[in-house]
Formats: C-alpha cells, structure tokens, sequence
C-alpha cells in the first residue's frame, strides 16, 4: 500500500522491531557488556570534560556562581535521566535518543534527532581531543622540560575577540594521534575497549580526589565573594552569567545518553541501562561539584580566563613545585584519553541504528565478522573528529555541542509521555522496570522547560550555525532517507 507524505514522516518503529534487530544472531554486535562497565562509560564519558576542559570557559562567564551552573546541569540532566531510564527500560535498542524517538514521534523526527546526536557526539570528541592536546603538552613540559612547537600545537582556525584567526602553515597535530588511537581500540571489539575504558576511569576518579586533597590547603574562602559576577559583557552578570555557564557545561552530560546508546551491548539492558544510567549521573555530579569548590577556594575566578591545562597550573600554584602539576596532567592526558575513546563509540552506534534502518548509507552497518565491531564506520567517523580536532580552535565546539544536547534531552522528555499514551490506547500497560515517578507529565515537562531555560543564553552564532546543520539534515532526509527508510518497504 502506498503511503502519504505524513504517514511516511510520522511512521514508527515499533518496540518489537528493535528488539528483533537487537536480538539478530549472525553478524550483529555482541552484548559483552555488564552493569559496572556500562556506569563507567557513562562516567568515562562525562567526567573529564567539565571539569578538566570547560573550567576555563564557564568560570569566566559565572563567576564563583558556575557552582550553581553545574548545580543547574545536573538537576537538568537528572529529570532527563529518570526520563532516560524509563524509556530505556521499554526500548533496549541502540540509537539511544533516535531508537526512543523512532518507537514513538515519528521517522522524520527521529531523523532530525539523529542529526543533533551526530552533531553532538562528533564535535565532542573533537573538542575533548583538542583539550588533550593541553594537557599532555603540560605533562611534557613538567616532565622533560620540552614544549610541543607552537605550529603543531595550534589549530589552522582559532578564535579571538574579533572573530576567527587563520593560522596558514598550523596543525594541532596531538588531537589527530589521539582520534587514531581511539580509532585502533575501537576497532578491535567493544570488549576490549569497555576494559580499557574502566581502567581509565578508575584512574581519573583517583587523579581527581589526589586534586582535591592538594587544593584544599590552598583553600580561600575570599575567592568566593563575590559570588555572582557583578561585571564584564553584557548579559553576563548575576543568574545570568550563572545561565551562560549552564549551557557551556552542559555538554558533559553527554555520558547519560552515550550509555543508553551502548544498549544492543548490554547484557539484560532492561535492568543494566536505567541503573547504568542513574549510577554515573550520581558519581558525576558528586565529582563535578566537589572538583569545582576545591578548585575555585585554590584561585580567584579571575584568573581561569585562557587558562590552558588549568586543574595542573592550579596545582602548581599552590603548592610550588612540579610533581603535583605533573602527576595531574598524566592523569588528565589519560582521562581525556577515555572521555574521547567513549565519545567516538557513542557516535558510530548511532550511526550503526540509522544505517540499519535504512536512513543513510549501509557502510555504516557493516560489522567485522572478527571483532564485531562496525570498524569502516569506526574510521570514517575518526577521520572526521580528527580533522576537526586538528583544523579548528575548541572555542567554536563547545556551545554547538552543547545545543545538540539539550535538544536530544528534550526530545527523550517528550518521549515520556508518548510512549505511556500509546500503552494505555493499545491496553498494553507493561509491569515492572523502572517508571518515572509522579506521573507520565511533570518530570518530563520539568526536563523540558529546564532544557529550554539554559538554551536561551546559548550565542546567537550557535542558534544560527545549528539551524544550517538542522536545514541540511532535512535536505538529507528527503533526498535519500525517506526512499530507503526499511519502514517504506514495509
């Protein structure tokens, strides 16, 4: 029977389709993974960023105040994240975001979905790479007394008060090495790199309460008044710059939906994935909150600013000597190493879960027969986070990954409700596994206008540059994904 328009753009993929894609024997991926190396990528995934990375660009638009930014991230993500679990617990698929969206508004929005996760997962793990490079040029310096050369340090397109800078004859070359390694243990199967991934992260949870512990004897409780900043750019003083620094930071978050987007791997996801995904937001937002209070008492907010490699000079600050710095910035180096390493994994999955539907190119879906692993979608997607990575200054990544977040959260909210109106229209309320409490419309409706909230204070240039991304999605649906949707053959 040949369908409408709308009955194309609104078609879904119902949850016994996923679980039968999911559950395919011969040629899919394996479910290798548990609940402890699931809550440790989402950890590895969002620990790292916030903290190591955006310090330097949150505390100069907040001020002390970029506590109760991260405050304000965490309650965000922590409505979502209820909305996560129980969806989660009904569609057990890969895609994360896109599979919940696909079993419940419609292909065409679960496309455009799709596009905000690529967006958001691919300058994520460029971003990261690029802040890797700080850190490990820090480690040589304190280590070997060497500096990278400033023309292999540097990206070809940097940011400055007065817009973009080119820099002819410039590579940032480090987080290029970094996305080819990442590539290399992707490529040798989902097992391995889970295991190196939980090493990594143990590490980093160490490295990070060893910051705490050197901080606090440097502690100034002056450093925190005052506390909402009371002048700078316009727009930026008070909540308002509390707001700003909400959206900057935002993106850490993004180890809630990458662990959702494992879900084809886990062993018993109905149970590993909601409790995979509370179990890191809660380890996270601890981390978060605790690194920043120590690291604010150490330093006045003042000079965060253009601070590169910043948790390691704070170190140094405060105690004089090198070792400290030093044993952080390894700790950093390897830290970042995993935050990227998990990033680049979220974003071949999704990929992998669209492929597989039909709605871009079946490249994507190929699985080594040897590793399992989809390792031509592993490369392509490494190829182009390490051209970014090395091309272009992180300054222009961070808000844009930021936004592809948020939006992919308010979709998973508006999911919530969906999926309960269609039980109950189909009388198949399912029993058990996690719900979010108080019904099918307050936490989702609170995830949403909290989403919308921080969204408003996000650069008009990345409203703008996130459209053009958006137009080009849907250019991208029309012209080849609603032809070759499986759902069309249906």
């Amino acid at each position: 029977m040949n369908q409408t328009l709308v009955q194309k753009l609104t078609r879904i993929k119902p949850v016994e389709a996923h679980a039968e894609d999911d559950h395919a024997a011969e040629g899919g991926l394996a479910r290798s993974l548990g609940l402890f190396s699931l809550t440790m990528i989402g950890v590895g995934a969002t620990i790292g960023t916030g903290i190591f990375l955006t310090m330097a660009e949150a505390v100069p638009k907040a001020g002390p105040a970029v506590l109760l930014s991260f405050l304000m991230a965490a309650v965000t993500a922590g409505l979502t994240a209820l909305c996560y679990a129980e969806l989660a617990f009904r569609i057990p698929a890969s895609g994360s975001s896109y599979s919940f969206a696909y079993a419940t508004v419609g292909e065409f929005l679960a496309f455009v979905m799709a596009a905000c996760l690529l967006l958001e997962y691919g300058l994520a793990a460029s971003a990261t790479a690029i802040g890797w490079s700080d850190y490990l040029n820090n480690f040589l310096n304190n280590a070997f007394g060497w500096d990278i050369p400033a023309w292999l340090r540097t990206p070809l397109i940097a940011s400055s008060p007065d817009g973009a800078v080119w820099h002819t004859g410039h590579i940032n070359l480090p987080p290029m090495i970094l996305c080819a390694l990442c590539c290399i243990l992707l490529a040798r199967g989902t097992k391995e790199s889970a295991l190196t991934n939980t090493i990594m992260v143990i590490i980093k949870l160490a490295i990070l309460v060893f910051f705490m512990v050197v901080a606090f004897t440097g502690f100034d409780s002056a450093n925190f008044t005052p506390f909402f900043k009371t002048e700078g750019a316009p727009g930026l003083v008070g909540m308002a710059g509390v707001t700003a620094a909400a959206g900057t930071v935002f993106f850490s978050f993004i180890g809630l939906d990458t662990v959702a987007t494992a879900g084809e791997e886990v062993k018993n996801p109905k149970r590993n994935v909601p409790l995979g995904i509370l179990g890191a937001l809660l380890i996270v937002t601890v981390f978060y909150i605790l690194v920043a209070v120590a690291a604010l008492g150490a330093q006045p907010a003042k000079m965060f600013e253009g601070q590169a490699a910043g948790l390691s000079v704070i170190l140094q600050n405060v105690t004089g000597s090198a070792w400290p710095a030093l044993v952080l910035s390894a700790g950093a180096v390897i830290s970042v190493f995993s935050v990227t390493l998990v990033t680049i994994y979220g974003q071949t999955r999704i990929l992998y879960a669209i492929s597989r539907d039909g709605l871009v190119s079946k490249v994507f879906q190929r699985v080594n027969p040897r590793s399992h692993a989809p390792v031509v979608n592993t490369i392509i997607v490494s190829i182009v986070v390490a051209l970014l990575g090395g091309l272009v200054d992180s300054t222009f990544l961070w808000d844009m990954v930021s936004m592809g977040t948020l939006t992919a959260f308010i979709v998973v909210s508006i999911a919530v409700p969906v999926m309960r109106h269609k039980e109950r229209k189909a009388g198949e309320y399912k029993k058990g596994g996690f719900r979010v409490p108080f019904g099918p419309y307050l936490v989702p409706g609170l995830s949403i206008f909290a989403c919308l909230y921080i969204m408003v204070d996000l650069p008009t240039t990345t409203r703008v540059v996130f459209g053009v991304w958006m137009a080009a999605a849907v250019a991208t649906y029309f012209l080849y994904g609603i032809r070759n949707s499986r759902l069309n053959k249906a």
